[in-house]
Formats: structure tokens, C-alpha cells, sequence
């Protein structure tokens, strides 16, 4: 991609207070400078530590996808597992960690699939995306006292109709699905 002189700018920052602290995230207000215009824009920031997700195929090469309640959208979604990565843990780390207690799935092969920024309007942080193969279940599920998980394996067709359908809705399970699996449902659009 050619970088253009009239492509937008870093917007000036003038001043910055602490906003509410949330039990997942800091908040901050920035006041800025929109440089096409001159006018300060306040805007909210909400300060999380990094995520991780996984894409976690068994042998047969079913994918472990987990059922949960979910507070924002006030429902049960369909994702892969993941979550917060903790202080002081590396992504990698984290990945192993979160399929471990959601799903008492591990793996001994794992290849790191990049990172995505969850929402940039508003979040500071980047999920990191990791594929794990030939999962086995070893281990009991421990989900933490905000989670209630049902966990389930499909195979590619049942995910791409859950996509498609709109059963599965999540950003951040479907980016890293989509880096692993083509999940249209029509591979001929154009």
C-alpha cells in the first residue's frame, strides 16, 4: 500500500484525565486535535491488557469451539477459546493457559497466527491469534468465576453455516478462524 501525503494524520494529543476504572479495563479521556478541521474532539480510551484466542483442531480435525454467556450482547455465543493474558505471561503462554481451563484440550504443536486490534477506535490492545493441533483432552475444564462454558468440537461445514447463518457472531473468534479456514460460504463472489 502506497503511504499518500493525504492519507490522515496522528491527531495532536492536548490533555488527558483518568476515567472510570472497570473491572476489565482503565479508562482514560484524550482530548484532540483533528488536524483537517482545528476542532478538540474528546474521546474515550479503554486501557486492556492484551488477549489471546485459539484455533484448536483434534486429530480428526474437528474444531473446539466453547458456549458461553456473554454480558454485552446478552447472550450465549459460540467462540473459540481464549482471554486476558495475565502479567507478567507471554502470549504464548496465555494461549496454552486459556485452552487448558476452558476446554481441558492441550497440544504440543502450536504456530503463532498473527495479531489483530479488537476495536482501535476505542482499545488499546491487540489479540494475539494461535492455531493448536492434534488437541487432546487431558485435563478437567476450570473456567474462572465470570465464565459458565459448554465446550464442543465441528467440523469446518458446521462452522462455515454458523458464520453464515449469523449463529456465530463473534469479531475476534471468526478473525481467527478466517486465518486458518476460508469461511464463505460461496467461494465465487467476484
Amino acid at each position: 500500500m502506497n503511504n499518500r501525503s493525504s492519507d490522515p494524520q496522528p491527531w495532536k494529543l492536548i490533555k488527558q484525565k483518568s476515567g472510570p476504572s472497570l473491572k476489565v479495563f482503565a479508562s482514560r479521556i484524550e482530548y484532540r486535535l483533528n488536524p483537517r478541521n482545528g476542532k478538540e474532539l474528546e474521546c474515550l480510551i479503554l486501557d486492556s491488557k492484551d488477549w489471546v484466542n485459539v484455533v484448536a483442531l483434534t486429530p480428526a480435525k474437528e474444531t473446539v469451539l466453547v458456549k458461553q454467556f456473554r454480558f454485552g450482547s446478552a447472550s450465549v455465543t459460540i467462540e473459540i477459546p481464549g482471554g486476558v493474558i495475565d502479567a507478567g505471561e507471554s502470549h504464548a503462554d496465555a494461549a496454552k493457559r486459556e485452552l487448558r481451563e476452558e476446554t481441558g484440550y492441550s497440544a504440543d504443536k502450536w504456530t503463532y497466527l498473527g495479531a489483530t486490534e479488537p476495536n482501535p477506535a476505542i482499545l488499546n490492545n491487540l489479540c494475539h491469534h494461535w492455531l493448536a493441533e492434534d488437541v487432546i483432552q487431558k485435563h478437567n475444564v476450570s473456567p474462572d468465576d465470570g465464565e459458565d462454558i459448554t465446550v464442543i468440537t465441528a467440523d469446518l461445514e458446521e462452522i462455515k453455516e454458523a458464520v453464515n447463518s449469523g449463529r456465530m457472531r463473534h469479531a475476534l473468534a471468526i478473525a481467527g478462524l478466517a486465518k486458518v479456514f476460508d469461511l464463505r460460504k460461496n467461494q465465487n463472489i467476484f
